[in-house]
């Protein structure tokens, strides 16, 4: 390639370099992405392109739905501008495969067309420096994407295979320590166990989970990952299957089909079964252990609806220690004063926080006054917003504008309200109808925003 000769003449051509691993569980080092990093360094070197920038993704999945990954964004947004954060020119990416950097097929397109906005640009792995602009090499990437969809599914179903089986041998939970039980998930602990005991007894006879949950505190009791036990921890521990020796597997109670009768667990239970069933009892279906969690059915109808208007919209923008920023999400909380009776917080790095009022009082903003014309809300839509929309509606609204919005840091010791730490990501299309399909026109808005300066006006023909 050409772009490749004029590399090596001027010093190599430079690229950023990208490492993920997905591995979360079990080794937290950080190995998996330095090895990358160094075969990332030997591959540059050997094809003539110099590194001029590094991003990671240390145990960030890229299969699942709602994944956030800071190092991808970054990478991104610098193949995107031609730009790294300092201001240092690049011309591609180097990784160890295709599937560090995607695995799904929006990423694969929002992936290509940063890398393909700019002529000259190459990707560069171990099997050499390839044209991103040639259809045979989004034909691969296509390939490669299929592949690893593939491959993700099967290891899923061979994962879920794999509990399944040792479930119905009765082998115990894996993960952490279960609260109880030793360290070998098969002996009681004699003061966890007590607790338990204490806990289905008095549950029975009438006392709430929330004075139960109170009198652990005092006794200075901690979970197996050492966090203060509550009335929700405690629910979960006292419904479970295995405090009576039942084994139960993806939210569901195994039973031998030759007896109809409840597979057993290896261990040694804290309670009876009758116990366990009237304590059970107590709680409604949703409450229970066996009705929890992502794979667990759910046999109420009734769905968790965010308690916040912003919640689930904003990522946290404050730059981690390693240069990346964090992206993790906001999360609605308790606040401090009666201006802001509620906030949103991140919960990954614990370094990113906004008033509540003042995110939403942004949103509006952002909705209203700068959305790019062809994601602003119609006329019709800011009247009933503001005389009283439901919230359901006013989110499906945001999500109609807006992908999501990174909130900055805020200045510490300020008190005065900043609306533009609200940086939005505007949606390219909006998902609801375009104005035209609608019957409405487009006109100015008098004395708005010189930049946001439309409105929907009413529909023609009438």
């Amino acid at each position: 390639m050409t772009g490749s000769m004029e590399g090596r003449r001027s010093g190599g051509i430079p690229v950023v370099s990208y490492a993920r691993t997905s591995e979360v569980f079990r080794q937290r080092d950080g190995h998996g992405v330095r090895h990358q990093l160094r075969i990332n360094e030997r591959t540059a070197r050997e094809h003539g392109c110099l590194i001029v920038a590094e991003y990671t993704d240390n145990g960030r999945s890229a299969s699942k739905d709602g994944a956030v990954r800071p190092g991808f964004e970054c990478l991104v947004t610098a193949l995107s501008s031609g730009y790294t954060n300092d201001g240092q020119a690049i011309q591609g990416v180097v990784c160890v495969a295709y599937d560090r950097l995607y695995r799904r097929p929006e990423d694969l397109a929002r992936f290509f067309a940063a890398l393909t906005r700019r002529p000259g640009r190459v990707y560069v792995d171990p099997q050499g420096v390839r044209d991103p602009h040639s259809p045979e090499e989004l034909l691969r990437a296509v390939r490669s994407l299929e592949a690893a969809m593939t491959e993700t599914r099967l290891r899923s179903r061979r994962v879920s295979d794999w509990h399944w089986a040792r479930a119905v041998e009765g082998a115990p939970h894996s993960g952490p320590r279960p609260f109880g039980w030793q360290e070998d998930r098969l002996t009681l602990h004699p003061v966890e166990a007590a607790l338990i005991r204490k806990a289905v007894t008095d549950r029975v006879g009438g006392r709430a989970v929330r004075a139960i949950a109170r009198e652990w505190c005092e006794l200075g009791v901690t979970g197996t990952r050492g966090g203060r036990p509550n009335a929700q921890t405690i629910t979960q521990i006292m419904t479970a299957p295995r405090v009576c020796g039942y084994r139960a597997n993806r939210g569901e109670l195994l039973i031998l089909p030759e007896t109809g009768e409840p597979v057993l667990g290896r261990w040694d239970p804290v309670v009876t079964p009758e116990q366990w069933m009237a304590v059970c009892a107590t709680f409604s279906p949703g409450n229970l252990y066996m009705h929890r969690g992502s794979a667990a059915p759910r046999r109420t109808t009734r769905t968790a609806a965010p308690s916040r208007l912003a919640s689930g919209f904003l990522r946290c923008g404050a730059q981690l220690m390693n240069g990346d920023f964090c992206g993790g999400a906001l999360c609605a909380q308790k606040g401090r004063n009666r201006r802001s009776p509620y906030a949103y917080a991140c919960r990954s790095c614990r370094r990113c926080s906004i008033s509540g009022p003042l995110a939403d009082e942004a949103l509006e903003r952002l909705l209203f006054h700068e959305a790019p014309p062809h994601v602003l809300p119609s006329e019709t839509t800011r009247r009933r917003w503001h005389d009283g929309m439901a919230d359901t509606e006013k989110r499906r609204t945001i999500a109609s504008v807006v992908t999501h919005c990174v909130v900055r840091p805020g200045v510490k010791g300020s008190h005065t309200w900043d609306h533009s730490r609200v940086e939005p990501v505007w949606r390219e299309a909006s998902p609801l109808a375009p104005a035209e399909e609608r019957g409405e026109r487009r006109v100015p808005r008098p004395g708005g925003h010189p930049e946001a300066g439309w409105k929907h006006a009413e529909p023609t023909g009438s």
